[in-house]
């Protein structure tokens, strides 16, 4: 990195934002930045810079950066390969940061690593702050900022919530967008920094650790840097906030995807890992992992303990559940005798009351509710609640009370429920009332498991 521990808010609450390489072209990338900003609704200045044109949308088009008069927080370069060096260059008389979005670079060979050399050298020499180049840049529901110069018709863009996503891979970036905004999971910002010449995961880390927006960090990594320096920045983000991690590379027909040679990377899967866990990193599998992760952080925070309580209405869903979990590393403890008791009172005698704990076919609203008020009120840590919509005696204001009563004992419960039209439809019940919701055994045991690591 080029410049260490220096502050790089300005990427994320930009004041002015200078597009160079603007056009007036719909499809052009360029343009639908401009367009993703006004969006979004970002309420600072944006400066179009294209000797080409007077004005774009509307906006007075400058023949280039150092001609707008004042100074900018952010430069967007959206130029072919060959133009970017001039462009940083002229950008850096007046721009605090730069988002190169341009690809040709090191991922092209050796013209490109030439090109990405001199991008290094311009940053040392004006101070600017790069971010790329090969990248999608900043998506910020917090200060409305978008550079992501997919546009919004092919790619969805996610609520506010409190997770923020970092990711060398713009696709990857725009997919797990696109699949949050489509499943209704927030987040608070995103950032595909791509070739990483200057500002890269470390340095996020260090703004996300200070950042009250953000209450967890999710990164995907194919490689890092600064090795010594991503653990120290991770670790002191973690101490705050869960921080999380998809190791993509790992071997195989991974690593020559990831354009790294066979033999290193190999070896050093098994570095990642260790400095994972000393950098207090949980390590999540995959895509489906990071969907489940980010939709129970979104609404709760992590618990200091692992005791998980199941509680269902039907005995194969439980056992599956219970397999999950104990996959995981949770404890699906017995439930304590003194609480046995309890229930025993309360239930009829043919309930499973255990743990899993199965209310059977017979259950009513006021049973699911007993159980939860009473099986998470001193016994366990969170509960994962299989509902299946068949019993009879089940109605739809069960979703309003069981939200209520989650709210109130205080602690992380999932609901897993699987099904059709009707329970689809109940699921986003639940999900507008905050109560996160998952499809699979499986993805309801992820994600508990990962609020237990905080």
């Amino acid at each position: 990195m080029l410049h260490k521990k220096q502050n790089i808010s300005f990427f994320f609450s930009p004041k002015s934002i200078a597009i160079i390489g603007s056009s007036p072209t719909a499809g052009k990338i360029s343009y639908v930045i401009l367009k993703s900003l006004r969006n979004i609704g970002f309420q600072g200045e944006i400066y179009p810079v294209n000797p080409k044109y007077k004005s774009i949308d509307d906006l007075k088009c400058y023949n280039s950066v150092s001609e707008i008069g004042k100074n900018i927080d952010l430069a967007v370069i959206a130029v072919p390969a060959p133009l970017v060096l001039d462009s940083l260059k002229d950008a850096g008389k007046k721009a605090k940061g730069a988002i190169i979005i341009s690809a040709g670079f090191g991922e092209a060979g050796k013209e490109g690593r030439k090109m990405e050399d001199g991008i290094k050298e311009i940053a040392k020499e004006t101070g600017i702050r790069v971010m790329g180049p090969n990248c999608m840049g900043v998506y910020d529901t917090v200060s409305m900022v978008d550079t992501f110069f997919v546009p919004a018709e092919r790619m969805g863009r996610p609520g506010k919530g409190v997770i923020s996503i970092l990711s060398q891979s713009g696709s990857f970036a725009s997919l797990i967008m696109d699949e949050l905004a489509l499943e209704g999971i927030g987040v608070s910002r995103v950032v595909s920094y791509g070739n990483r010449v200057d500002v890269g995961e470390s340095d996020c880390l260090e703004f996300l650790a200070g950042d009250d927006n953000t209450k967890a960090v999710a990164i995907y990594m194919e490689s890092v840097d600064d090795g010594r320096r991503f653990v120290e920045a991770a670790a002191r983000c973690a101490k705050k906030k869960p921080v999380l991690a998809i190791k993509v590379g790992k071997r195989g027909a991974g690593i020559s995807a990831a354009k790294s040679h066979t033999g290193a990377m190999t070896g050093m899967y098994k570095i990642y890992r260790a400095a994972f866990m000393k950098a207090g990193i949980i390590e999540i599998d995959g895509y489906e992992g990071l969907k489940d992760a980010c939709r129970a952080l979104n609404i709760f925070k992590p618990v200091k303990g692992r005791k998980v309580l199941i509680i269902t209405d039907g005995g194969g869903i439980g056992v599956r559940i219970s397999d999950a979990c104990e996959e995981m590393g949770l404890d699906v403890a017995a439930l304590p005798e003194t609480l046995q008791k309890r229930l025993s009172v309360k239930f009829p005698a043919y309930y499973g009351i255990n743990n899993p704990m199965d209310l059977t076919g017979s259950v009513t609203n006021e049973e699911y509710l007993t159980a939860i008020a009473d099986g998470l009120k001193d016994n366990y840590d969170m509960a994962i609640v299989a509902l299946l919509w068949g019993p009879p005696k089940l109605s739809e204001g069960l979703v309003d009370r069981l939200a209520e009563t989650i709210r109130r004992v205080k602690k992380p419960a999932l609901i897993c429920s699987p099904g059709g039209t009707f329970t689809k439809r109940m699921n986003r019940a639940f999900e507008e009332k905050g109560i996160p919701v998952f499809s699979s055994p499986e993805s309801a045991a992820r994600a508990a498991a990962v609020l237990t690591k905080g």
